[in-house]
């Protein structure tokens, strides 16, 4: 049963929806995310989009770091079942949406449904590679200029396709998962050129040796922000 690491939720469990699709991400692994995260500074006060949710564990996770709201979506009746019993329990800030991800953001764009500062993308590790991109190419739209993504799948699976408008700038490997974080390209003009260089520094920095596993590959350029 996953639970919240820290924040003012911490130690909490949460329910997990049974299945094979549902896989929650680790405590070692979402230890690891975060502390990235909280370095990067884009968990205060922030808006969270957690896309393919389940439990919730990641949105909830950045709720109790300091987030201010998030929106859970799920297209499995179990997993919003589970999602709106774990946000009840919790009194979390979030909105839990029964869709699919792609609607989802098609209907966000349409509807004003915009403006996340952090998205997690951790769909079922069979999904197909055209289809996340699919997903991903629909994504910025939702997003605001300094956003950071951030999708977990298979250390087996290749890197994500990203679309023109996003661009890699870390991968941390753990175990049988791997993290891809992303942020809007400088050269689309999605996001601000100089927050782009600057986080990209931080790939060079080791994570902390609490995760002593964690296989790390060197990121596309250095950075510090």
């Amino acid at each position: 049963m996953p639970r919240i690491i820290a924040g003012r939720y911490g130690g909490r469990r949460l329910a997990a929806p049974g299945g094979r699709d549902t896989r929650p991400s680790t405590d070692r692994v979402r230890e690891s995310l975060f502390s990235r995260l909280a370095h990067l500074d884009v968990l205060e006060d922030a808006v969270v989009l957690d896309l393919y949710a389940g439990s919730g564990a990641l949105g909830l996770e950045a709720l109790s770091r300091g987030a201010s709201r998030a929106v859970l979506v799920d297209i499995a009746a179990a997993a919003a079942r589970t999602l709106r019993r774990n946000v009840a329990e919790l009194g979390a800030p979030a909105q839990v949406v029964v869709s699919d991800a792609d609607r989802y953001l098609r209907a966000g764009t349409e509807g004003g449904q915009t403006g996340f500062d952090l998205a997690f993308l951790d769909p079922p590790y069979h999904l197909a590679e055209d289809a996340l991109a699919a997903t991903l190419a629909l994504l910025p739209s939702v997003l605001t200029e300094e956003a950071v993504v951030v999708v977990e799948r298979s250390a087996r699976s290749p890197e994500p396709s990203w679309p023109p408008a996003l661009e890699r700038f870390a991968e941390r490997r753990h175990g049988e998962t791997a993290l891809w974080y992303a942020e809007a390209a400088p050269s689309t003009g999605v996001g601000p050129q100089v927050a782009a260089s600057d986080r990209r520094g931080y790939g060079s920095v080791t994570n902390t040796p609490t995760v002593p596993s964690e296989v790390e590959r060197p990121d596309s350029a250095p950075r510090l922000r």
